[in-house]
């Protein structure tokens, strides 16, 4: 997808975050809402590999102790992350999961 200036969509929204960090906070908390709809999981890895690619996936990588490549899989179109994994880019990414009951 490309943006109205001709810029890929994914581009676009890499700045946003790295902009404004707590953009990060509202982006990952409405890929997480959606978990449920169809398609959820998919945006859900785009949203995590966006976030990392705004802080730097070397660094995101380095930090939750995998190698960058391994990093790319996970948060691939094809990616499935462990529990562990998930947990370790959150870590990295300077966030965390947060339980609330459904209404």
């Amino acid at each position: 997808m490309t943006s109205k200036a001709g810029r890929p969509h994914d581009e676009v929204v890499v700045e946003m975050l790295r902009a404004d960090p707590e953009f990060t906070d509202a982006y990952l908390a409405a890929a997480l809402e959606e978990t449920e709809q169809p398609g959820g999981h998919q945006a859900m890895l785009t949203a995590l590999r966006h976030i990392a690619e705004a802080q730097g996936m070397a660094n995101v990588a380095e930090k939750a102790g995998m190698p960058r490549e391994s990093l790319y899989r996970a948060l691939g179109p094809r990616g499935n992350p462990t529990i562990k994994t998930l947990l370790a880019v959150l870590n990295a990414s300077g966030l965390h999961l947060s339980v609330a009951r459904q209404h």
